[in-house]
């Protein structure tokens, strides 16, 4: 008898509402963030037409543009889920996506909650029928 190995995949969601308390310390924070990037191995610090580093250099711009205008482009630009899972053992980052935006919200508001469930269908989540928090959801392979 063979046992063949079996790839098990899980999402975590995870909701964040950020209180922005200093705007210019923010965006600060996260240009320079991508200013170090510009160095070797980050974005190529060039706008040479025509290459992949005028590529690059211009995709750097129109990111920095969005940073200075936008509080959650800024928080995006500094948040990275590889950083909350790369400490785990026996795991590996299969693929990641987030994204900011800006809210309305009052945490005393009856129909404020973490994880709404019309966020189930833009996360393409079937109903598990358990009123378990916790659960995950789990694809064998």
């Amino acid at each position: 008898m063979s046992t063949s190995p079996t790839t098990q995949f899980v999402r975590l969601r995870v909701d964040l509402v950020l209180e922005i308390t200093d705007a210019g310390a923010l965006t600060g924070t996260a240009l320079e963030h991508l200013a170090a990037a510009a160095i070797p191995g980050g974005f190529p610090d060039t706008s040479a037409a025509g290459t992949a580093e005028g590529h690059f250099s211009g995709e750097r711009t129109h990111t920095e543009e969005a940073v200075r205008e936008d509080a959650a482009e800024a928080i995006a630009s500094l948040v990275d889920p590889f950083d909350l899972v790369k400490e785990v053992p026996g795991i590996e980052l299969a693929q990641a996506s987030w994204a900011g935006e800006t809210i309305e919200y009052d945490p005393e508001a009856e129909d404020w909650t973490v994880g709404d469930d019309e966020d189930d269908a833009y996360y393409g989540i079937e109903d598990n029928e358990t009123d378990d928090e916790e659960a995950v959801d789990v694809t064998d392979r």
